[in-house]
């Protein structure tokens, strides 16, 4: 039964993830605004949902070491795992907005996370923890994001993200997708990956547990892996399609809106210390993040090809494995 729960669940995360991609592109289309715009904010946000889901009931728990292990994870696993798998299956360009601004704020804000985490090593505070006040100033830094992105993607004569054909010149279907059915794709792509993700997540761990694996490994593999997996679906399903801006959007939107927001919010809820989770895994969302940026200058090709996409699975394989061992 667990076995069919899972095959249910992937399909329902597939077919949302290509109702999502081809309802987003059409908005790009119909409304002149680049993908990677769109994959910054609906798609990203809205493939974010299951994290959101898990850290703010987490927060509400008190369970606040699993908020911020699922965004810890959903980063790394978004970023070494996802972005990888979509460079092997298509390099990904990147445009000037992605270097000078997206990927350096992706950078900064984890950095951000990792000095909130360490408090108490710098500022003596009592413990480390994310307080309401520093959620408070999340919040407020991810609505400036999102004004200072959107008001650029709006500027007359903005440059589209690379790879990205402008939404007049793009190659779309000789009739436009009706405003209605768009929101319609939109909405039930969002719909399917959500519920298709949790129920991949449930027989999976149902599954696991069933089979043996300890707990730990399943909140490793299962939890942050899980909730990233309409980011996956979403990414992977935009590059074969060729929509390599929203895929690159999405997985850069999503890291942002996983610290910024869903941690703000959390926060606010109840103060989120780290627990379980160590400086270690903090600073590797650091460097997952340094090391995209660092891919942007490399070789002055402006893409993320297929051998840094190994590079990237090699790197997230070896601290699972690390993690595990640990």
């Amino acid at each position: 039964m667990n076995i069919l729960l899972l095959l249910t669940g992937l399909l329902l995360i597939l077919a949302g993830a290509n109702f999502l991609t081809d309802g987003s592109a059409s908005l790009a289309q119909r409304f002149r605004v680049p993908e990677f715009i769109i994959g910054l904010t609906i798609v990203a946000m809205g493939t974010s949902a299951p994290e959101l889901v898990v850290s703010l009931l987490s927060a509400i728990d008190g369970a606040s070491d699993i908020a911020i292990g699922n965004v810890v994870g959903s980063n790394l696993f978004n970023t070494l795992l996802i972005l990888g798998v979509t460079a092997l299956l298509r390099p990904i360009p990147l445009s000037r907005n992605n270097i000078r601004r997206d990927i350096p704020m992706g950078a900064a804000v984890s950095l951000l996370l990792m000095f909130m985490l360490c408090d108490r090593w710098i500022t003596g505070a009592p413990a480390e923890r994310i307080s309401r006040a520093e959620g408070a100033v999340l919040l407020l830094l991810f609505a400036l994001f999102m004004w200072h992105s959107l008001r650029d993607a709006a500027r007359p004569g903005t440059p589209h993200a690379a790879g990205t054909p402008p939404a007049e010149t793009a190659s779309a279907p000789a009739k436009p997708i009706p405003v209605w059915l768009t929101v319609v794709m939109i909405a039930g792509g969002l719909a399917g990956l959500i519920f298709g993700g949790r129920l991949f997540l449930q027989s999976a761990t149902a599954l696991a547990r069933s089979l043996g694996v300890s707990e730990s490994v399943i909140a490793i593999t299962l939890v942050a892996g899980g909730t990233s997996l309409p980011e996956l679906a979403a990414s992977v399903v935009s590059a074969v399609k060729g929509r390599t801006g929203l895929a690159l959007g999405n997985v850069v939107g999503s890291n942002i809106f996983n610290i910024l927001f869903i941690l703000g919010v959390s926060s606010l809820v109840s103060p989120l210390t780290p627990g379980s989770v160590s400086f270690y895994d903090t600073a590797m969302v650091t460097v997952s993040a340094l090391l995209l940026l660092a891919t942007a200058f490399t070789f002055r090709r402006k893409e993320i090809d297929r051998i840094e996409g190994v590079l990237f699975l090699l790197i997230y394989v070896v601290y699972i494995v690390r993690l595990v061992l640990r």
